[in-house]
């Protein structure tokens, strides 16, 4: 039996398009082995949201022919998309898949033994096909993602994934409502949907040129991110619906209304945000303001109790002055997030950020870095002490032990990680409980 082994980089929708590629690879018969050892095929689906994402991807390409010089390399996804489109060759790969090719890996994979060169990297910016992948098991995770959009129509002048990506392609909501019946058939309790730009689901199924905002105010039925998770909601088994990230544009008062009465929605919601400053946002090319941003916050608050919003954060941006930096400072206090991923600017070729004046000097992003991340951790704390007392359904998951005991932790609906006793307790169960301390919060 041959063996393939993978390694994914990147955010949750390549790690489900790896998973989904390892399904592929074993109903052709491979057997599936860690990166580390040795194997006949390497697939290695690559990243290339920053510098260092296109750096990582490239070291695991020459791993990959270290572990094993006879191997089949296989590259795949959007570090490949973007070589390709620059015309750049990337040494050491056997067979290159770009995005929307990764359904045909086995085909690509049996051309390259009659000695094919192996090339399937199409106009990723002229397609309207949403490339079908599935998969009906999660790996080691008790939470199941899927899939349910690709592309981004938004061209925010600091991501290059528009590019590589291409425009907004949705899935079809029977597939996605199979694959998740599948899921539940396996186990699953929980299922995460995740796409490039989720909130856009949908928009594609009645205008490919619509934009997100007419789409949101748009009236009467239609096939939207809301109309697919009142489906995925009928679906025995399943008991947890979360979303990976979403825009706040499509936060309006009767998503959040009609959400509230879907008690399997998660009250956790990553709400993109990237500046708390109106003159950034701008310039990032960011399609609303902080009070906007501010409103939709208060929105999902007035409909949820204690929801978990969490967000992202990027310092640094070309042109931000001490002025800008400190009005976003003050809008993550103002606005107390449960957690934000704080990211230094990073410039990306290709992008319009890039050939902005007043780049930022990295010792000033470090800086500003640091105080966000003190901050964060503050409001985090925060959000956790509110949680002490409250009667959570945890999701239970791994197992560790401390000082000779036990334990096991999980998800709280909000995404709060928690520690119980492992006895009498197993993977996968949702236990109710009281959170009677600080102690039983894990980082």
């Amino acid at each position: 039996m041959k063996k393939a082994a993978l390694h994914n980089l990147g955010c949750k929708v390549n790690g489900y398009e790896t998973e989904a590629m390892q399904k592929l690879l074993e109903e052709d018969g491979y057997e599936i082995v860690p990166f580390h050892e040795k194997a006949d095929v390497y697939v290695i689906n690559t990243c290339t949201v920053t510098n260092i994402a296109d750096r990582k991807s490239r070291q695991m390409i020459h791993r990959a022919r270290k572990l094993n010089p006879e191997a089949v390399i296989v590259a795949a996804g959007c570090y490949v998309q973007a070589q390709e489109e620059a015309g750049q060759a990337i040494e050491g790969i056997d067979i290159l898949i770009g995005n929307n090719q990764k359904k045909n890996l086995i085909s690509l994979l049996h051309a390259h033994e009659q000695h094919e060169d192996i090339k399937a990297v199409i106009d990723i910016n002229h397609t309207g096909e949403f490339e079908e992948l599935y998969v009906d098991s999660a790996g080691d995770h008790t939470r199941a993602y899927i899939k349910i959009q690709d592309g981004c129509n938004q061209f925010c002048t600091y991501c290059i994934i528009p590019y590589v990506r291409g425009r907004i392609r949705s899935r079809q909501p029977e597939e996605i409502v199979k694959e998740v019946e599948r899921l539940a058939d396996a186990g699953y309790q929980e299922v995460v949907l995740t796409g490039i730009h989720a909130s856009s689901y949908g928009v594609d199924f009645v205008n490919p040129k619509m934009d997100l905002d007419s789409w949101v105010t748009m009236e009467g039925e239609k096939k939207d991110l809301l109309y697919l998770i009142r489906q995925i909601h009928k679906v025995e088994g399943i008991r947890r619906i979360r979303l990976s990230s979403i825009e706040p544009r499509i936060i309006t008062e009767k998503f959040a209304k009609e959400l509230a009465k879907l008690p399997k929605v998660c009250p956790h919601f990553h709400l993109s945000m990237q500046s708390g400053c109106d003159a950034t946002l701008k310039r990032m090319n960011r399609h609303y303001t902080s009070r906007e941003y501010y409103e939709k916050c208060g929105i999902l608050r007035t409909y949820f109790e204690h929801p978990a919003i969490t967000t992202d954060v990027i310092v640094g941006f070309p042109g931000e002055t001490q002025e800008e930096f400190e009005t976003t400072r003050a809008f993550i206090e103002k606005v107390g997030f449960y957690e934000t991923h704080v990211f230094k600017y990073s410039r990306r070729n290709g992008t319009k950020a890039a050939s902005m004046p007043d780049q930022v000097p990295e010792q000033k992003k470090a800086e500003r870095s640091q105080i966000l991340l003190d901050l964060c951790k503050k409001k985090k704390k925060e959000f956790e002490d509110q949680m002490i007392g409250k009667q959570v359904e945890v999701l239970l998951e791994e197992t560790f032990e401390k000082d000779g005991v036990l334990y096991r932790t999980g998800l709280t609906k909000e995404y709060v990680k928690v520690a119980v006793k492992a006895d009498n307790t197993r993977e996968n169960q949702i236990l109710e409980m009281t959170i009677e301390n600080h102690s039983q919060i894990m980082d």
